[in-house]
């Protein structure tokens, strides 16, 4: 693979304790240029030109509660022309859900949540995709969501879980959502634990505070599938 040019990463923040994780340090590695919108602080969108490279990042609200949220009708529409125009665009978690969403798929509660550490797996035909692959068997990553989205017109289906069958798609090389957290990384998780923590109860797909900051062993190994990702959305 040929070296890759300096990008210009533009990531969008839902809420202040959601950040890039794992995704800053391998930008700042490969040289790439990170700007973000703060959409909880009324930071105004940015146009196509100011981008190469869109990353929508998580929070806790729904794709479908624009009332309470007015920023998600226009955060949608700038998700559909990025992907138009052929930049690169990540999603994770609720990122995920609003490219679901900019692509016209239904965006809708699943009827039970997935926090903690949960294994995912290759769907099948995933190798359809050109993201398929990197994920070659179950990995235990971090969830943290009860929201569910139909699979879009064109899109690959790339993981699923035993909870929920929609972990993440791809649209041609340049266009990967994932509904899981491979980018978080331990002051992450201690935050959302912090934020959240007391009103959990833990059951069958939600795990107790204890569980989330017990996950040492997983960070690593769903650090180096974002990675491989990371890298193949770069070279488009």
């Amino acid at each position: 693979m040929s070296p890759v040019s300096a990008l210009r990463i533009h990531w969008l923040q839902h809420v202040p304790f959601e950040g890039l994780g794992y995704i800053e340090p391998w930008a700042e590695r490969h040289g790439h240029a990170l700007s973000c919108t703060r959409l909880h602080a009324g930071d105004p969108l940015p146009t196509l030109d100011d981008f190469d490279w869109l990353i929508i990042m998580g929070g806790p609200m729904g794709v479908y509660e624009a009332d309470q949220h007015p920023f998600i009708a226009a955060e949608i529409a700038l998700i559909a022309a990025a992907i138009t125009a052929g930049k690169r665009v990540l999603g994770i978690c609720l990122g995920a859900q609003l490219m679901a969403a900019a692509l016209g798929a239904r965006v809708f509660p699943s009827g039970q949540r997935e926090i903690g550490w949960f294994a995912v797996e290759p769907a099948p035909g995933s190798a359809a995709s050109p993201f398929g692959g990197a994920l070659t068997g179950p990995l235990t990553v971090f969830h943290w969501h009860g929201d569910t989205f139909d699979l879009p017109a064109g899109a690959v289906r790339l993981a699923h879980s035993r909870i929920c069958a929609q972990q993440g798609f791809g649209v041609g090389s340049r266009v990967l959502a994932l509904q899981f957290h491979p980018e978080i990384d331990p002051p992450g998780v201690a935050a959302l634990a912090s934020e959240f923590g007391a009103r959990l109860r833990p059951g069958a797909g939600v795990h107790s505070v204890g569980q989330l900051l017990a996950g040492h062993a997983h960070f690593a190994p769903a650090q180096r599938l974002l990675e491989t990702w990371l890298a193949r959305l770069a070279a488009g």
